[in-house]
C-alpha cells in the first residue's frame, strides 16, 4: 500500500545549520484528518525516506554528520517527520552566506556586542556547528576533530557558568548574613542605648546619694567641731576658774 503525502510547508527551521528537507517516516491514519487527499510526489515537495545504494564513505559520512548533529523529529497530522543535516558539499558561497546570514540574525535579535549575551552565543554555536558540518563533509576526520574542540568549548562554558551560578549563590547567602548581622547589630546597639540609659540613670541617683550624704557629713563634722570647740572653751574656763581658786588657796595670809 502506498503512502500518502499531504500537501504542507516545509517548517522553517530558524537556524544556521543547513538540513536536508523533511522525510516521512510513519503515518498514523487514526491521526489524520478525513479530509485528505493523495497528492504526487512532486518537486519542492517532502521526500518519503528511502535507502538508495550509496557509497560506504557517503553513508559513513552521514552516520558521522547524525552523530555530531541528531536528526530532527516531530509529529504533525498524525505524521511523523524527521530531518537529517545536511550532507551537501559548502561552495565558497556558502560560506560567504552563512556570515551574512550571521550578521543579520545578529542585528535581527539585537545580540549584544560584548559581555555575557545568551542570544550571540546561542548564534556562534549554530555557526559552528554549521562549519563543523562544512568540514566533515569534505573530511571526517577534521570534522570529528571540531567536534572535540567544541565539545571541550561546551564544558569549559558550562564549568563557568556552574562557577558563576555558585559565586552568585555565595554571594546572595553572603548578603544576608550581611544584612541578618546587620540586624543583629542594630538590635544589639538598641540594648546597650537602653543599658547605657540605665546606667546614666543609676549614676545619677548614687551622685544625688554622695552629695546627700557629703552635705550630711559635713554637717556633722561642722557640729561636732562646733561641739569641740565648746567643750575646749568650758575646759579652758573651768580651768582658769580651778587654777584661780588654787591660786587664793596656796596665796599666804596677810
Amino acid at each position: 500500500m502506498a503512502t500518502v503525502i499531504q500537501e504542507r510547508t516545509i517548517p522553517s527551521m530558524d537556524t544556521l545549520i543547513k538540513y536536508d528537507n523533511p522525510v516521512l517516516v510513519a503515518t498514523h491514519p487514526e491521526k489524520v484528518a478525513k479530509e485528505t487527499t493523495p497528492l504526487k510526489v512532486g518537486a519542492g515537495a517532502c521526500k518519503i525516506q528511502t535507502t538508495p545504494p550509496t557509497l560506504d564513505l557517503r553513508r559513513e559520512t552521514v552516520e558521522i554528520l547524525n552523530g555530531i548533529l541528531p536528526p530532527k523529529k516531530w509529529e504533525e497530522d498524525g505524521q511523523e517527520w524527521t530531518q537529517q543535516i545536511s550532507s551537501t558539499p559548502a561552495t565558497r558561497l556558502d560560506v560567504i552566506n552563512l556570515q551574512e546570514q550571521l550578521d543579520m540574525k545578529l542585528q535581527q535579535r539585537q545580540a549584544k556586542e560584548t559581555g555575557i549575551c545568551p542570544v550571540r552565543r546561542e548564534l556562534y554555536t549554530q555557526c559552528f556547528d554549521e562549519i563543523i558540518r562544512q568540514v566533515t563533509v569534505n573530511c571526517a576526520e577534521r570534522g570529528l576533530l571540531l567536534l572535540r574542540v567544541r565539545d571541550e568549548i561546551k564544558m569549559t562554558m558550562a564549568a563557568y557558568q556552574t562557577l558563576y551560578q555558585s559565586s552568585i549563590a555565595f554571594g546572595m547567602r553572603k548578603a544576608l548574613q550581611a544584612e541578618q548581622g546587620k540586624e543583629d547589630l542594630i538590635a544589639t546597639a538598641e540594648e546597650l542605648r537602653v543599658q547605657k540609659a540605665e546606667l546614666e540613670k543609676t549614676v545619677a541617683e548614687l551622685r544625688q546619694k554622695f552629695e546627700q550624704a557629703e552635705r550630711r557629713a559635713a554637717e556633722l563634722r561642722e557640729a561636732e567641731d562646733k561641739k569641740h570647740t565648746e567643750e575646749i572653751q568650758f575646759l579652758k574656763k573651768t580651768n582658769q576658774q580651778l587654777k584661780t581658786q588654787l591660786e587664793g588657796i596656796i596665796a599666804p595670809k596677810k
